[in-house]
């Protein structure tokens, strides 16, 4: 930093060496490394948008599987089958072309078809259901199907071609080459010189034994595809995890958005006491008698004919007592001073319950006070 940049007045005395400055690193600038473990939250959101750990590698090795392993099966009932076919239609060929003989034959050749291709095309497809399932689970997301503009942007293209995930993915295809490309150069080195005697051999030997050869061959491949593809899905569960680690701050205000800010959840508790509060003064003209010890509590009751008991309508504390007195007196309620009833009615008792069996006489005794205390005022009127 310059010195006219910091302050012209503090530049002279900084040359003089009458001041020093002194440099602090600010950790705040350091707040957005994602160095935390992802929450439950976190994995959930990146699931519904489609981005899941899935390996395409281990998905090509079982298929690749399954299919040299159903060709392997059913080979030689496939050759059987074309074989079959062969024999009856150039048995049963006629000079004579027409369309009913063209149909016949296009007719022939889709049975055959399906009888050889249709049992290794299903097998195909429930292995390659069965890994994504045990990758990805049950779960269908149409998030990465929808339109963004974001990914047509040249220059974000450019970026991922050149991003580390690309560089990572090039260097896993070079292995894949140079690994399966040593295994295949030792299998036919061995084989290669058994080859030019299969001339001598008859056609179905012959090829009964190439097709031997290219078996054991794809599934020493295979087998290595499968070691390569298991250490991928590794991986991909690893980068996966790293991609979606989060900062500090975004785990605070996952969990201020998950549980709510404390703030504004302190203001909705202090209007839900105001509210209630409210309604509680509301309900303090309809009482009998205030009962108060007398600086403390403050609990208002109400009776009336049909109940069991006396209920308590209101009750407060230090402020709010004096706040049911005021009010008590504007209505001109009865206020009974009773010091261990109040306590006993305030620490027993909730708004809108019933008193208790052991306080029936006290409370009675207030009452009947309170009924006599009425009468004389009536007459007095």
């Amino acid at each position: 930093m310059r010195c006219m940049e910091i302050s012209p007045s503090l530049c002279g005395q900084y040359n003089k060496g009458q001041l020093s400055l002194d440099f602090e690193f600010d950790l705040q600038l350091f707040a957005g490394e994602k160095t935390e473990e992802p929450t439950a939250k976190r994995r959930s959101d990146a699931r519904n948008k489609g981005q899941v750990a899935k390996s395409q590698e281990l998905n090509a090795a079982l298929v690749m599987l399954a299919g040299f392993f159903v060709l392997k099966a059913l080979g030689s009932h496939a050759v059987d089958e074309v074989m079959g076919y062969s024999a009856f239609t150039f048995g049963h060929l006629v000079m004579d072309i027409n369309e009913e003989s063209i149909m016949q034959l296009f007719i022939g050749m889709v049975i055959l078809l399906a009888k050889t291709s249709i049992p290794l095309m299903v097998f195909i497809m429930i292995i390659g259901l069965g890994v994504n399932l045990f990758q990805v689970g049950m779960h269908f997301s149409t998030e990465s199907l929808s339109f963004n503009p974001g990914r047509l942007n040249p220059i974000k293209g450019i970026g991922r071609i050149f991003s580390k995930r690309s560089l990572v993915e090039l260097i896993k295809s070079i292995l894949k080459i140079i690994i399966i490309g040593f295994f295949i150069y030792g299998f036919l080195k061995d084989q290669i010189l058994a080859m030019p005697q299969l001339i001598y051999l008859d056609l179905l030997t012959s090829t009964s034994q190439i097709a031997d050869i290219i078996f054991d061959l794809a599934f020493r491949i295979i087998g290595v595809f499968f070691v390569m593809a298991i250490a991928d899905y590794c991986y991909q569960k690893w980068q996966h995890t790293q991609d979606l680690k989060m900062s500090k701050q975004e785990v605070k205000e996952e969990f201020k958005q998950m549980e709510g800010d404390p703030q504004i959840k302190g203001k909705i508790r202090s209007k839900q006491r105001q509210m209630a509060m409210s309604r509680m003064m509301q309900e303090v003209p309809k009482a009998d008698v205030i009962i108060t010890n007398p600086t403390h509590f403050a609990v208002a009751m109400k009776y009336e004919s049909g109940m069991a008991a006396p209920i308590v309508i209101a009750k407060g504390q230090d402020y709010v007592a004096q706040k049911i007195k005021e009010v008590a007196r504007e209505n001109r309620v009865p206020i009974v001073e009773n010091k261990p009833l109040a306590r006993a009615l305030y620490a027993t008792v909730e708004i809108g319950e019933a008193i208790p069996q052991s306080l029936y006489k006290s409370v009675a005794e207030v009452l009947a006070y309170v009924y006599r205390l009425k009468r004389k005022r009536r007459r007095a009127a």
